[in-house]
Parts: structure tokens; sequence; C-alpha cells
């Protein structure tokens, strides 16, 4: 793939066919959100979620579009057919086993989507990463489709990270900060980014549709969550210094907030950040700089996660202490047990 970098001040699409049929492999938080506003806003392009998980499909209840233009399938192959631009949304765990066990990112489903698209899929196809992935996942994608390559068939893949935050998805979609969209810098590539641009200026302004190339792209999401998980690393280092001097760490993280290049975002100190995201890309972009050989940049994204291990075992510690030593017996009640607000996960 080329690197060249892409011009962000891009004209508006003007590639066509437009697309008219869109599939998304995994029917999960990001892709059931992603293609139920696609459906929403496009209400002349079909949309079809497929899943091989058939409680997922049901569990999804869209009035407004469901049955009309936005249709939920475990007719995987049928999906893939029919589309002619196809979201890869699937789940990217860290690796429980094997190199990189407990650091890099477990591609096997997005390997497997790829492989069965490539069993399945005839004519042109846009291939679109949605799910986070190590930087060049992309030329692996690509690799296990050409791998498989009829004479009727061409790919394009693009990289097309998500950016939401669990309690406000819909409308991070409806009102993103900006659309990233990375392909190859070449003819075919620019085209397959105009056709999903296209999609996107629906209903988000061209000015917030970032082009880029395919690395850069999904290079830009792990960043992304390593910056806010540093943050909240940040913000807690300070916090035991606020205990160990009688400073207040609500007076300290206001006056921080109050520099506009800094912002009050990401600074309430707490137990430390879960979930689902924050510490497997952080993870992630520990392992990928520990491959290339950077061995200082891997530790200085290693220690956000130590900075975030300490602040728990702290706030257990506290615990501890002030329950003469002890927990045993004791009962003791938890307010605000969701690492997010208005969310259920933890």
């Amino acid at each position: 793939m080329e690197t060249d970098q892409a011009n962000t001040n891009h004209t508006q699409s003007t590639f066509k066919p437009r697309i008219n049929c869109v599939c998304c492999i995994g029917a999960g938080y990001v892709g059931g959100p992603t293609c139920a506003i696609i459906a929403l806003k496009c209400p002349q392009i079909r949309v079809v979620i497929v899943d091989i998980n058939q409680r997922r499909i049901d569990a999804w209840n869209i009035k407004q579009c469901r049955g009309r233009n936005l249709f939920f399938s475990t007719d995987i192959d049928s999906g893939i057919r029919d589309a002619q631009l196809i979201f890869i949304s699937v789940n990217t765990p860290t690796k429980t086993y094997g190199i990189g066990k407990g650091r890099a990112t477990d591609l096997k489903f997005i390997e497997s989507a790829a492989r069965h698209i490539s069993q399945v899929a005839r004519g042109k196809k846009i291939i679109v990463e949605k799910s986070t992935v190590p930087v060049r996942a992309a030329e692996s994608i690509a690799k296990v489709l050409q791998s498989n390559l009829h004479e009727d068939v061409s790919y394009e893949v693009l990289s097309n990270p998500e950016f939401l935050a669990e309690g406000t998805a819909i409308n991070d979609l409806l009102q993103p900060d900006r659309v990233l969209i990375g392909g190859r810098q070449n003819k075919s590539g620019n085209e397959a980014i105009d056709q999903l641009a296209w999609i996107y200026e629906h209903w988000v302004p061209s000015s917030k549709l970032i082009r880029t190339n395919v690395w850069s792209s999904e290079l830009s999401k792990l960043a992304s969550n390593a910056f806010l998980a540093q943050k909240v690393s940040s913000i807690n280092a300070v916090s035991a210094i606020c205990e160990a001097t009688g400073a207040d760490i609500s007076d300290v993280a206001h006056a921080i907030g109050l520099d506009k290049r800094i912002s009050s975002k990401y600074l309430q100190a707490s137990v430390g950040f879960g979930g689902s995201c924050f510490q497997k890309d952080v993870l992630s972009l520990t392992y990928i700089c520990e491959a290339l050989n950077l061995h200082e940049v891997a530790d200085y994204w290693h220690q956000v996660i130590v900075m975030n291990d300490y602040q728990k075992k702290r706030f257990a510690q506290k615990i501890i202490q002030c329950l003469f030593q002890t927990v045993s017996n004791k009962r003791i009640a938890l307010f605000g047990f969701t690492f997010k607000k208005d969310t259920a996960d933890t």
C-alpha cells in the first residue's frame, strides 16, 4: 500500500455509480449503531447487518428504519454478495496466548471475516475495517482477500475507525468531532474513499471528513485512546501527590482544566479507567512499539497502565486501612459502579 499523505482539503465526492447497498459484519455496539444511523440518514441505501449470533440479531429493536432499508440477518453470504461496501466490525480482544499474550491485539475474528468475504464476494467490493486494529491490519486483510481472488472480483480496503463513547454513541455518530477515512493513495483508493465519504456527507459536514492513508488512520484511533488514558492516569498521579501534601485534587484539577490547551475533560480523579477499550488499546500500542524496536516509546506508554494499576491498588489499600486492616465480615457499599456514566459496563 502506498503511504503518501492524502490532501485533507478534498473536494466533495464525485465518483459514480453511488453505493446503494451496505453490509456490516458484526452486530455489536459499533456496527449496529453505525449502520442504524447510515440507514436513517441515507434512506436510498439498503443496509444489512449480519452476525452469526441469532440472539444478538434478535436483540436489536430499531423501529424507525428496520424493515424499510435496515435489515438484520444471520445470512452472511447474501449480505456479502449483495453489498458494494462491507464494514468489518467484529471483536478485536487482547491475545490470551501465544506471541504477544496479554498485549497484542488478537485479529482472528478480523481474519475470519476477511476469509469469508474472499470466498463469497463477486464484483467490485469496498472493505472497511471499522474495528479498532493495530497499524497495518488493513494490509493483512488485503493479503487474505488477494489469496483467494477470483477473476471477477476486485477489492479496496479502507480504514474508518470509530470514535464512540459508551452512553453517547448515537450522539457521537450524529455529531462527530471528525470522521477519519484512510485508503490507498491512488486512483482506485481515492475513488473508494470518495464513496464512503459520500455516505457520511448526508449528515456530516465535509470539513469534518478527514482523508488520509490507511496506516495513519489506523494509528490515529490507537493514539486517541492512548492520549485519553494518559490523561486519566496523569490526574490520578496528581491525586496521589495531593493526598500526600494536603492539596485538594478537585481544586487542582479545576485549575488545570481552565487551561484551554488541556481542557477539563477526563480530569476527574478516580479509581482508574476500566472497560474494554483504553487498556486494550494502550497495550496494543505498547506491543507495536516493542515490535518496531522503539523500546523507550513502549516504556512510556506502558507506564500509563502501570499508573492505572497503582491507583486501583492504592484505593483498595485505603479501604483496608480505614476498616482496621481487614474487610472480613464488613459490608461495603459501592456508589457509581459503572466505569463510565450512563452505561452498565463494569
